[in-house]
Parts: C-alpha cells; structure tokens; sequence
C-alpha cells in the first residue's frame, strides 16, 4: 500500500526537478543560480549573494520549517522525498522485475545512466539547461563538472547505496535530536508482539537491514516496507498489521509549530517586497583625471523585471561632466564611470539618480 503512495510521489518529484530548469520566466529559467554574477533566479526574481538581509531571512526560513516538518513528519524527507532513497528504490524495483536473482548487480548498471541524468540535471540549475547539452560534448568546463558529478552520484547510489544514509548523511544523524515523543515513526506495536509469526519479512523487506522488531533505531529511513511486508502477512491471517506509522500529527505543538513557519515565511516575504527596484553605489576613484575633476564608480543593480533608465544629476556647486544617464538590463548589474567638476569649495557632493519611479541619494567625498 504504502509503496504505492512513495512511487507516486517520486514520480511527481522527479517530474517537478527535471522540468523547473525548462520554465522561464522573464526570459530566465525559474531557478538557476548564476555563477558569472553570483545571482539566484528564483520564480520572476532574483536574490544577490550580496543581499546578506534577505539570504539570512531565507536561511532562517528554512531553519524554521526544517524543524518543524522533522518534529511532526519525523523523518519523511528520508524515506519519501530524498534523492537518494527515490534513485535506488527506483534501480533495484527494476532490477527484481528484470531478473530477483541478480538484482542488485541490474540495479548497479540501471544507476550508470541514471547517475547522469541526475548530474546532468543539477548542471541545468547553474547553466541553462540547452546551453549546458551543447557544452557537454564539446569537452568545456561543464564537461568536466558533469563527469565529476557523475562519478561522485555514482559512488553515492551504486558503491554507498543505503550505507551513506546509515552512516555519512548529516541530516539522518541529528534528526533523533529533533523527535518528541509524537513524532510520526515507523514502529512495531509492543503490546501485541505474541502474535508476530516470526516469519522476519519485516526484516528482509527493510532496505536499510534493521529489526524494526526491536524498536526504532536512528538507522530507520520510515520508507514503510515494513509496513506492507507486515500487512501483506497478517492480512492472511485477518489482523491488522503488528507494525505502521504511530504519532500524532494534530496536536498543540504541531499548530505553533506551524504559525512559526508561517511567520517565518511572511517575515521574508514582506523583507522581499520592501525590497528596493534599484540599488547603487558610488565611489571615488583615487585618480583623478585633471586638476578640478574627480572621477566616480558606480555600480548600478535592477531588481526589476524591466530595463530602467535614470536621469543623474548633482547637488551642489558641481558640474556632471558627459552622460547624465545610466541604464541596466532587467535583473542585471550596471557599473560605470561618472566625472565631476568642482565649481566652488564644496568637499562633499551628492549624487541624485532619478527615473522610472526611482530616486535615489548617495554621498561621496570631493577632493
């Protein structure tokens, strides 16, 4: 019954991966990392790696939500969403239909290609995913990430397999330090263990090799094989199955837990929409070009889905000396050049960048 239900959700997640990649919005994939400008296309908009505010508000978001889901759902990343359980749930299920005898060794070489489609795909969250299919045969750098990658997934699915969520995966060691006692496991009911056949299908079904007999250990990834094998042996016998999920999901705790989140969630939210259309900033430069004239960096950085055009002018006894405009693309970084000419003894002059319902002050010294 269960495997049921964790097939349809693999296949629903894996359709979800594969195809952010190929959404675009506003001309940009729907998420992507931008390596060249450090910049995350995210659903329309987009995050700069400078953008410290915002990227901890995120950060705690997800603090927030990791723990809540691990305190209520225990360890339903593990054994329903993750990577790593999906791909080799997936490989060895082929692997028993094509030949029970030698399934694991069928299950090895179905993860060879399907290492690479994994690999492949993760290239099309950094580099647009056509772009990354016609760089790949031509021996660039991606090529070089991909085969890299592919031998790191490779190791993971095919040499590692269930041992790297037993033994290495960060997030299986310190989840027992976030369950309560309702936490939602996978557990064998105590009270009736003088009807357990000891027929230890529970045992063999279990990917990860534990007793769930024996209580929960840390190594349990709830994929709830237990459960079925169980069911399907007690279902002969017209009684319940001796194992399932025990917990309780609707409780006080479960209910605060979420209006953290969702605070957490509105708190980011509001920080992004407050977010300005436009930064920039503007420095001097240590040269200056003649007597009189002081030269300007500037920067200029569009968190718009739309080209903007300022208008640059100067308060102050001072003169702005050849374009009076900057312009930058959508979601795009601008940076340039501006001189200025004193006309007084003025020592501090500011910069007013004025246009497509933005305006904004900034200050620098003048020598």
């Amino acid at each position: 019954m269960w495997l049921r239900y964790r097939r349809a959700v693999a296949i629903a997640e894996a359709v979800v991966i594969l195809s952010i990649p190929f959404i675009r919005i506003n001309g940009e994939s729907a998420v992507r990392f931008d390596l060249h400008e450090l910049k995350l296309y995210f659903f329309g908009t987009v995050f700069w790696i400078n953008e410290l505010y915002l990227l901890l508000a995120a950060t705690l978001f997800l603090f927030v939500l990791f723990f809540a889901v691990t305190n209520v759902l225990g360890r339903i990343w593990c054994g329903w969403l993750c990577p790593q359980t999906v791909l080799l749930d997936f490989a060895q299920d082929i692997g028993r239909a094509i030949s029970r005898w030698r399934a694991d060794s069928i299950a090895r070489i179905i993860l060879v290609p399907v290492s690479a489609l994994v690999a492949v795909s993760i290239i099309w969250y950094f580099v647009p995913p056509l772009d990354a299919l016609r760089a790949i045969p031509q021996g660039e750098t991606v090529t070089m990430f991909f085969v890299a990658m592919w031998a790191v997934i490779y190791g993971m699915l095919g040499l590692l397999g269930r041992k790297f969520c037993t033994t290495i995966c960060p997030y299986s060691m310190i989840q027992g330090g976030l369950f309560d006692a309702d936490t939602l496991v996978v557990a064998f009911d105590q009270s009736r263990k003088d009807e357990c056949m000891g027929c230890k299908k529970c045992v063999v079904d279990c990917p990860v090799g534990i007793d769930i007999r024996d209580g929960l250990k840390r190594q349990c990834i709830a994929c709830a094989r237990c459960v079925d094998a169980c069911t399907a042996m007690t279902g002969m016998r017209k009684i319940p199955s001796l194992i399932n999920y025990a917990g309780h999901v609707k409780r006080p705790k479960a209910l605060w837990l979420s209006a953290v989140v969702v605070v957490a969630g509105l708190v980011f939210a509001v920080m992004l929409l407050m977010r300005p259309g436009a930064k920039i900033v503007v420095t001097r430069n240590p040269k200056q070009p003649a007597m009189g004239i002081n030269s300007y960096s500037y920067s200029l950085q569009n968190n718009t889905d739309h080209a903007i055009s300022l208008d640059v002018s100067l308060n102050g006894p001072f003169q702005l000396l050849g374009d009076a405009s900057v312009e930058a693309e959508p979601f795009s970084r601008r940076t340039g050049t501006l001189l200025v000419r004193s006309k007084g003894d003025a020592n501090e002059v500011v910069f007013i960048f004025k246009g497509d319902g933005i305006l904004i002050e900034t200050e620098a010294g003048f020598l």
